[in-house]
């Protein structure tokens, strides 16, 4: 099998905004985040239902998390990944066990019906 041209598969138009719900794929969070998402991707995710909400709101909570926490590009995908995980953990009615206790301090701090549990690493003998 080989990869079919562009003009043979489905792409984003700007016409057809109604639809069925989407589940979006973590490239389009991470393409917002990093302002790569074209107008068009962003109309139409403002238009359709998203049935991700856990995602779309740790990507709002992750861009929160890494104005505070001052991190440049190498960090937010971890703090997306952290935020996700701490929602889920609270929709679910979990609590999060982590050694993270900088970011899970915050977004405790953020969301206080939150769980997390943490721990300490074990210091090297040498």
């Amino acid at each position: 099998m080989a990869r079919r041209r562009d003009d043979e598969l489905p792409f984003v138009e700007a016409l057809p905004i109604s639809g069925q719900g989407l589940l979006l794929d973590t490239c389009v969070y991470i393409d917002q985040m990093q302002d790569r998402s074209p107008e068009v991707l962003d109309d139409l995710i403002a238009q359709r239902q998203v049935n991700v909400e856990v995602l779309g709101r740790g990507a709002l909570l992750s861009g929160i998390l890494c104005r505070l926490q001052g991190y440049e590009r190498g960090g937010r995908l971890c703090a997306l990944q952290d935020c996700v995980l701490f929602l889920q953990a609270q929709k679910l009615g979990l609590v999060v066990l982590t050694a993270n206790v900088g970011d899970y301090d915050i977004l405790l701090q953020l969301i206080p019906a939150g769980r997390a549990l943490f721990y300490r690493q074990k210091r090297s003998r040498s």
